[in-house]
């Protein structure tokens, strides 16, 4: 029998190597977003430094385009964005 080691991994495995930031997807991106409005830290995220640059562009986008808040500011007015089914309406 294997004993299951105690070390906890080094990155998140919720997302993998590949995985591909959107910028499209705030409620995915708010996670990585601390109150004051400043980017998580990679030692804090978990994500390896090729990921922390993906998440840092695709933040940068979404505030840009207004899906995300920009500053503290934003934050005592601004709500956390609703999950959107990515499924379309039907009648």
């Amino acid at each position: 029998m294997l004993k299951k080691s105690s070390v906890r991994s080094k990155y998140r495995p919720e997302f993998p190597g590949d995985f591909n930031f959107d910028y499209k997807d705030p409620v995915t991106l708010f996670r990585f977003i601390m109150e004051g409005g400043k980017i998580i830290p990679s030692r804090i995220s978990k994500l390896s430094m090729n990921q922390q640059k993906k998440v840092a562009s695709a933040v940068k986008k979404a505030r840009s385009l207004a899906l995300l808040p920009i500053g503290s500011e934003a934050y005592d007015k601004f709500d956390k964005p609703e999950p959107v089914s990515p499924k379309p309406f039907e009648i």
